[in-house]
């Protein structure tokens, strides 16, 4: 399917999951990929994007404005017309989600 939508000229995961490299958390200043709080990418018809993802915590106070951003920024993205954003605690957020490079650059032990 992945194939079909790069053929005719559809947004692809790889695209949607660029651009979120550019969300920062405002707290930590990292992107959410990285961080892990995303967990589901998909491309939907008609571009439509779905997003699953968390936060570091339930009352994270950047959460509305974090949520935002992401839609503010796949609503920029050539033909996409709707984005939905799940959040979600289940499993919940832990450092075990954060890439390499994250850890890395918070000094965090290996």
């Amino acid at each position: 399917m992945a194939d079909e939508k790069e053929t005719n000229g559809a947004l692809t995961k790889e695209e949607v999951i660029a651009v979120l490299k550019n969300v920062l958390d405002p707290d930590i200043q990292m992107n959410i990929v990285d961080l892990g709080l995303v967990y589901e990418v998909a491309v939907r018809e008609n571009n439509s994007v779905y997003i699953q993802m968390t936060l570091t915590t339930p009352a994270c106070p950047y959460g509305p404005e974090l949520i935002e951003n992401v839609k503010t920024m796949l609503l920029l993205l050539k033909g996409v017309k709707h984005v939905a954003v799940d959040v979600t605690f289940d499993p919940p957020w832990s450092t075990d989600r954060m890439s390499q490079e994250a850890k890395l650059e918070l000094g965090m032990d290996l």
